[in-house]
């Protein structure tokens, strides 16, 4: 049997043992995990705040860097042996990847990103603070959490002296929130390397949602640059010379705005308009944008046919040219019957602790996990870091009573499938 066949029975094996083992759950929990994740609850907190008040949004070049930094001294302090690699587009920031060997079967992969959205300086009005259950800073829940969740789990592990595993692997990029351009190729690589890959994105916090959730499902992202070519002229002495882009744009844009609607699988939204700046000049270009959204793969190939139909076959402003390119940045992700055995089996451990975990099938926004499943070699679950919200807004933050069940889920799930 050659290795890529052996990994995919090992993954096969893994998600029917995982399900087998569904019903052999424990009525009740892991004493001994449950009393470690309560005890490493306050150094979870004190590292969300130092991870907090390093800001790195996704051009943070030297942000970025820092927190690299701190990551490869924490993974090298619980013995993984780490190595940096340059994201190979954007800002070229550093990748993160630690790997340990074990004495089990099982190749296990963890993967968070670094990166934010937010905007240097952003702590001046936006300070880490608590307020009751919520701690709140930029970041926190997207995906700070995630990383935080990853290194206590693996320090309960290590002091349990666990070692059931072939290799663990821990990612950490840079680029999530700019569509991970310069870490896809790489997290899809590494996946194939492996037999399980849990992705630690936050999940909502239980006062919008209700439960706490794993994501099954998440949209793939595209973009779609619309450009209109027209004429220059002197907007007072002779507009009719001219032929305007923007109105042009506007007519296409209008045209094309529900074509979707017919794509099972398929969003377009037009989002963003540029032309030129002169106040008294008929335009002679307009590049519009629109976001794309994927839950259906190849329904992106559907819609880019149907742009270029409905833009050829009608013009407003005569002697234009318009262009459509649509490009797809990260791919859909679809966990499949194998992520969702191990999500079910996420379930039953959560109920050890008597609380609920909804397996949410899809949801809007991208995610590495789809660069993790692309070939579908490896189990993939997403949605494993800390419950919270704000995220990409104001006033982002985690609930604090998120941390013990996260860890308690995570620590009993390794486990578990060190077992297979």
């Amino acid at each position: 049997m050659s290795a890529r066949a052996t990994r995919r029975h090992i993954s096969g094996a893994l998600a029917v043992a995982l399900v087998l083992n569904i019903g052999a759950a424990a009525a009740s929990p892991d004493a001994r995990l449950l009393a470690a994740a309560n005890t490493a609850q306050p150094g979870v907190i004190d590292t969300l705040k130092e991870l907090v008040l390093i800001e790195t949004g996704s051009a943070d070049v030297a942000g970025l860097a820092k927190m690299a930094e701190l990551l490869e001294a924490r993974l090298k302090a619980l013995g993984f042996k780490t190595e940096r690699r340059k994201s190979t587009a954007g800002a070229g920031a550093d990748i993160v990847i630690g790997t340990i060997n074990g004495t089990g079967t099982q190749r296990i992969m963890l993967q968070a990103h670094m990166d934010t959205v937010y905007e240097a300086g952003i702590l001046q009005t936006q300070p880490y603070k608590q307020d009751g259950n919520k701690l709140y800073g930029p970041g926190i829940a997207d995906d700070k959490g995630g990383i935080a969740v990853i290194l206590h789990a693996l320090k309960i592990l290590a002091d349990a002296h666990w070692k059931d595993y072939a290799t663990l692997t821990v990612l950490f990029n840079a680029d999530e929130e700019v569509g991970s351009r310069g870490s896809g190729e790489l997290i899809a690589a590494l996946a194939d390397e492996h037999d399980v890959v849990l992705s630690f994105e936050p999940t909502t916090a239980k006062a919008i949602a209700n439960t706490e959730s794993l994501v099954l499902g998440a949209a793939g992202i595209a973009s779609v640059t619309m450009e209109v070519k027209g004429r220059a002229s002197h907007a007072g002495v002779a507009p009719e010379q001219g032929r305007n882009a923007i109105l042009e744009i506007s007519h296409q844009m209008i045209q094309t705005r529900d074509l979707a609607k017919d794509i099972p699988g398929v969003t377009l939204n037009w989002t963003n308009v540029i032309s030129n700046k002169a106040a008294n000049q008929i335009p002679e270009l307009a590049v519009a944008r629109a976001d794309v959204r994927i839950t259906v793969p190849g329904a992106e190939e559907k819609l880019d046919a149907a742009l270029q139909a409905t833009v050829a076959s009608s013009k407003l402003i005569p002697d234009t040219q318009t262009s459509v390119k649509l490009v797809v940045g990260r791919p859909s992700f679809v966990a499949g019957a194998p992520g969702e055995a191990l999500a079910t089996r996420a379930q039953a451990i959560y109920h050890e602790i008597d609380r609920d975990l909804t397996l949410v099938p899809m949801i809007g926004g991208g995610t590495d996990a789809a660069f993790a499943r692309r070939s579908g070699k490896a189990v993939v679950v997403e949605s494993f870091g800390l419950a919270g919200w704000g995220f990409h807004a104001r006033d982002e933050y985690i609930e604090i009573d998120s941390i013990v069940p996260r860890l308690y889920l995570l620590t009993r799930l390794l486990i578990e499938v060190g077992k297979q």
